[in-house]
């Protein structure tokens, strides 16, 4: 059987994905196609069931969690390692609170823009760009602050920009849980030893990646552009860990914990009980 496999070009879901795409480890007779896209193109295309096993943002998922089950293996998910909310010029959290500002956002759907709103429930004058735009479009004064993720938050310093608050943080704070950011989604009507094998094949390539780093590296690398090493593994770091191979209790728990927060909150609509691959 082929499958069609979204994710990102970003150095941590390259990380992840390089033993699939080069067939380093048991594919359990499946065949992948895959296709690279930013977390908002490829939210947008789980909206129209368009992949079969898929990358997307957690606050993505609770549009689609009804033709889709999540993963075990491959999310995002940890501590100190949230979406940065950032300006230009010296901005405060009471600023950002009165919901004045212009924010410019990754996307409408990914889980940035949901902390955002759960922080800031007035900061609605938002604009969607590609996350890799965001600190310039700072830098030229269009926007007021930016909400960054991904590899941004190691660079925006250096470019003179200035943190408002770590969204990570303020989820921690609030939850005491790790912050759920992206994860691993299949088709519910494949088979469900297909999807389970998928579950598999997808932690044997997490745990491949870990105990063979540098065999992944031209693979990242010739997705990060211009994107020095060092940033690389920095990000690949920070967002590859223990619940990249399996939420385990803790992650399930703070994913659930997520969507009941958002529910409340009025950001998504009621959530069925079916998230997991059973």
């Amino acid at each position: 059987m082929t499958l069609t496999l979204g994710f990102s070009p970003c150095p941590n879901d390259c990380f992840m994905f390089d033993a699939i795409v080069h067939r380093r480890v048991d594919l359990e007779g499946l065949e992948f196609t895959a296709h690279l896209a930013d977390v908002e193109a490829l939210n947008k295309a789980a909206f129209a069931g368009e992949a079969d096993v898929t990358k997307l943002s957690y606050h993505a998922y609770a549009y689609c969690a009804d033709r889709y089950a999540l993963l075990d293996a491959g999310s995002a998910l940890g501590r100190n390692c949230g979406p940065l909310l950032i300006s230009k010029r010296a901005i405060s959290r009471e600023d950002v609170a009165a919901g004045d500002l212009t924010i410019a956002i990754p996307g409408k759907y990914t889980t940035a823009n949901f902390l955002l709103g759960l922080a800031f429930p007035r900061a609605r004058n938002t604009t969607e760009l590609v996350f890799s735009e965001i600190e310039s479009a700072l830098l030229r004064d269009e926007y007021d602050a930016g909400l960054i993720i991904h590899e941004n938050r190691f660079t925006y310093e250096a470019k003179g920009l200035k943190k408002i608050i770590d969204l990570g943080e303020f989820w921690e704070s609030e939850t005491g849980a790790p912050i759920p950011l992206g994860g691993i989604v299949i088709r519910r009507s494949l088979p469900v030893e297909v999807q389970r094998a998928v579950n598999r094949v997808l932690r044997r390539s997490v745990e491949y990646a870990f105990a063979n780093r540098s065999a992944s590296l031209p693979y990242v690398r010739a997705h990060a552009q211009e994107m020095s090493e060092d940033v690389m593994y920095k990000h690949i770091d920070l967002y590859v860990n223990e619940y990249s191979i399996d939420l385990g209790g803790e992650g399930r728990r703070a994913v659930r914990l997520l969507f009941e927060k958002a529910t409340a909150a009025g950001v998504i609509p009621g959530m069925t009980d079916r998230l997991f691959l059973t």
